[in-house]
């Protein structure tokens, strides 16, 4: 019996039915989504906002709907967040948090750090995730209570005590926060740690669920890059900052996801603005 934070299991929810089709859904997505990817210079891509470095191609468009309509068709009483097609339904008791494509930058560009993201919030608290790599065979996934694995293998957070011991994750982007980036690679790089940037956030909170990671700190990011990964750091023993404070299902907000024993040290590199509004 899977139980929340707060140790009620959520009454009259088929968590099992969820669970799996969280899973399949994601699976079948990355393998459509990797027929597009093997062809993608004749996708057509987009630029959100005008940014040319934010890119939005068809296929997230067409795979977010094939999401939602697995989704919708299984669970109709369910509601979304998805990258692309925005909220529907946010007063129902189990919302997904769905981003099709997470790194459409790498995607677009030929470079293998992409994945289709599925997560699962009930009663406002994230469940279950699947996070789906078709360019390495790795299915990344986890249910409250259950455990976190890659495929059948569990995952457990790193044993690191201090930054130098593995390898940090970051990312930023052009958004607010980006002011608070630089500073922390500073520290960091001064305490002896070192970094990469991947391009992915779903899959760099993944691999801090996997042990590869040490942390992973963004200094903004959306709740469909990070929900699924949040409940994989939880089951695999790590720590994570207060994400859904305020707006942060909607708007986003700085994210540190770390093993537990630097998750303080990390954090204290970050400063206030990790837990700030």
């Amino acid at each position: 019996m899977t139980t929340t934070s707060t140790g009620v299991t959520p009454a009259g929810l088929d968590i099992d039915a969820r669970y799996s089709a969280a899973k399949s859904i994601a699976q079948e997505a990355a393998r459509l989504g990797m027929e597009y990817y093997i062809r993608r210079e004749d996708l057509e891509v987009m630029h959100k906002g005008g940014n040319r470095q934010d890119v939005v191609s068809i296929a997230d468009k067409n795979l977010e709907d094939y999401i939602r309509a697995q989704l919708t068709e299984r669970f109709p009483e369910d509601g979304f967040i998805g990258e692309e097609g925005g909220t529907a339904d946010l007063g129902a008791r189990c919302i997904w948090v769905i981003d099709p494509i997470d790194g459409t930058a790498c995607f677009v560009n030929g470079l293998h750090n992409w994945c289709v993201s599925i997560g699962l919030m009930i009663e406002g608290e994230p469940y279950l995730g699947a996070i789906a790599d078709p360019n390495h065979n790795e299915l990344f996934h986890a249910c409250l209570g259950r455990g976190a694995f890659v495929n059948e293998t569990p995952l457990k957070a790193h044993p690191a005590q201090h930054v130098r011991e593995g390898v940090t994750g970051v990312g930023t982007t052009h958004r607010r926060g980006k002011e608070n980036f630089i500073p922390f690679l500073t520290g960091l790089l001064n305490e002896g740690g070192m970094f990469m940037r991947n391009g992915s956030g779903a899959l760099m909170t993944a691999y801090v669920a996997a042990g590869r990671l040490i942390g992973y700190y963004e200094s903004l990011i959306n709740s469909w890059d990070c929900l699924a990964g949040l409940v994989m750091v939880k089951e695999a023993g790590g720590r994570h900052n207060d994400f859904f404070r305020g707006e942060g299902l909607l708007e986003g907000n700085p994210l540190l996801v770390a093993a537990p024993g630097v998750y303080e040290q990390l954090a204290g590199l970050v400063g206030p603005s990790l837990d700030s509004d």
